[in-house]
């Protein structure tokens, strides 16, 4: 075996952060750069001699030739065994099964989940632990730590193995697995769901659009959905995966599935519509003319779980992150189950799941999942959601009325301000971070501020502390307003605002979201300056 060892140095921002580590297409393919950062993983995790890996991405530009030098690298590090997707083509639920249930020590997922792909716009690398989760903050802390101090890199001289061709190869001792990216986990898809419920729910004329957004899950929605389910051909929409994702962002909310909007509230719509990210772990849900926000989706389907095999004999608890709105709660608390609130960042779920603590977990950002795997599942709920469909015998929206009937509905909107100059999102947020010590008691508009804070999270399961997560500020009345900057882009911050206000009045459970939050909306303004310390007159993306 030929390995070169070839001398390198720390490059200047590769600090890994929930979601791995993000940057601009071409930074990735700057010589070395990959290189050093694949390095500083194998490395930062203690070696890989030995080891399994599953390796795979989302099919964004660059995808294939990193998976390449990943595998050459893999192979000179002394990994045993490298499993991939045919193509270089794997979902983030899909590598994260395969970790799990092959197994491996881990995997190597590319992609920069929801952002737009091409060789001017975003990349990126994660590493997931044996658990198939994202790696702890310990272990992050870890690869960041080598990528300051890295000298070389190793690296095998020989070609990796063409990624289109199924069979098992060699690469300098290294066996390279290269299997159908979709057949493991459409198998574990039939295990937690009823497909023949679903199957005659379909053969009854239920008309859906799954819109793959020129994404990942395309392969899968086409072959679970209209393969194995018997949906009509035709109802997988932009079903390709494309390295540029068509030129779109590929981003399940109703800006970026415009195209699925349209067709849910034309004159001749179907009854159910969804889509999925970049990687395949985020899903937006949408009725006839009727448009499910992420938190309400969480909450349905924790309510309704029990009717798919899968979850029959209920759920353990639920958890959701901080800036997730609080309807979920109402749902565990009626059934008598445990609900956690923890900061953004599915590593956080992967503790209370693997602790046997909740079964259902899931994020306002369309991120929801379970146990079956250790990250958000964008395809799963669609599944979910069509086999308590085939079993409610509803539309959307009625079975969104009988649950806020029942339950209440937290009316719920995100704003955000994109690409803001990052002094001035960071000056806003210790402005407001300024007051908080002030703000209990104080009129705000029409509002009176009830309690005001700074979340913090404590784990229950490794004990670990968790600051500055965001900022919380509390209404009488049940309302509330999140602050926090999120760090999913690769350019700018992006300033996002929460807006939250519980209503019971039966009378009153179908305003319009914007305007039951208008006020709300005036508060979270007049608290932060927004318009004047980011310039900004509107959002950029309200859902």
């Amino acid at each position: 075996m030929s390995i070169q060892e070839v001398p390198t140095q720390p490059i200047a921002g590769q600090k890994p952060g929930t979601s791995g580590l993000r940057k601009k297409t071409r930074v990735f393919m700057e010589p070395g750069y990959l290189e050093n950062f694949v390095q500083a993983v194998f490395d930062g995790i203690g070696g890989i001699k030995g080891q399994t890996l599953v390796v795979g991405g989302d099919g964004r530009y660059f995808n294939d030739k990193a998976i390449g030098t990943i595998l050459r690298m893999a192979a000179a590090n002394g990994a045993a065994r490298a499993i991939v997707g045919q193509g270089g083509i794997l979902s983030t639920p899909a590598a994260s099964n395969l970790i799990r249930t092959k197994p491996a020590d881990g995997g190597l997922i590319l992609s920069a989940s929801h952002n737009p792909g091409g060789p001017d716009e975003d990349f990126g690398l994660k590493y997931n632990g044996s658990n198939g989760g994202p790696a702890s903050e310990g272990v992050t802390a870890k690869i960041h730590d080598r990528t300051l101090e890295m000298d070389r890199y190793l690296i095998v001289d020989s070609a990796a193995p063409d990624l289109s061709a199924l069979g098992a190869f060699e690469l300098e001792g290294m066996v390279v697995e290269i299997i159908d990216p979709v057949a493991d986990y459409a198998a574990m898809m039939e295990k937690l769901f009823d497909f023949d419920a679903i199957r005659a729910l379909f053969k009854r004329g239920f008309r859906m659009k799954f819109d793959a957004m020129h994404a990942v899950t395309g392969p899968y929605a086409q072959e679970i959905l209209e393969t194995r389910l018997g949906a009509p051909a035709g109802t997988v929409m932009n079903g390709t995966p494309s390295p540029d994702f068509g030129g779109g962002h590929p981003d399940p909310n109703p800006i970026w599935a415009k195209s699925l909007m349209d067709v849910m509230y034309g004159s001749d719509a179907p009854d159910f519509g969804a889509a999925s990210d970049g990687d395949g772990d985020r899903n937006m849900i949408v009725g006839r003319r009727c448009y499910v926000s992420p938190s309400d989706s969480l909450a349905v389907l924790a309510d309704l779980a029990h009717l798919a095999p899968g979850y029959s004999k209920g759920l353990a608890g639920v958890a959701r992150s901080m800036p997730t709105s609080g309807a979920v709660d109402r749902v565990a608390e009626a059934k008598g189950i445990e609900s956690f609130e923890t900061p953004t960042g599915w590593k956080f779920f992967g503790n209370l799941l693997d602790a046997g603590r909740v079964t259902l977990c899931g994020e306002e950002s369309a991120g929801t999942g379970s146990d079956h795997v250790r990250e958000k599942d964008g395809l799963w709920a669609v599944l979910l959601w069509l086999n308590i469909l085939a079993h409610k015998d509803l539309s959307v929206a009625d079975l969104m009325a009988d649950h806020w009937a029942r339950y209440g509905r937290n009316y719920y909107s995100r704003h955000d301000y994109e690409a803001v100059d990052s002094q001035a999102a960071n000056g806003l947020m210790d402005a407001v971070r300024g007051q908080l010590k002030d703000l209990a008691g104080k009129s705000v508009g029409t509002l009176t501020v009830a309690q005001a804070d700074e979340f913090a999270y404590d784990d229950p399961i490794d004990q670990s502390h968790s600051a500055g997560q965001g900022i919380r500020i509390f209404f009488e009345g049940g309302g509330r307003v999140v602050f926090r900057l999120s760090g999913t882009g690769t350019e700018g911050a992006t300033l996002r605002v929460y807006l939250e206000q519980l209503e019971t009045d039966p009378a009153r459970l179908q305003i319009d979201p914007q305007t039951a939050l208008a006020e709300i909306i005036a508060a979270a303004d007049a608290l932060a300056g927004i318009t004047e310390r980011t310039g900004r007159d509107a959002p950029d993306v309200i859902t």
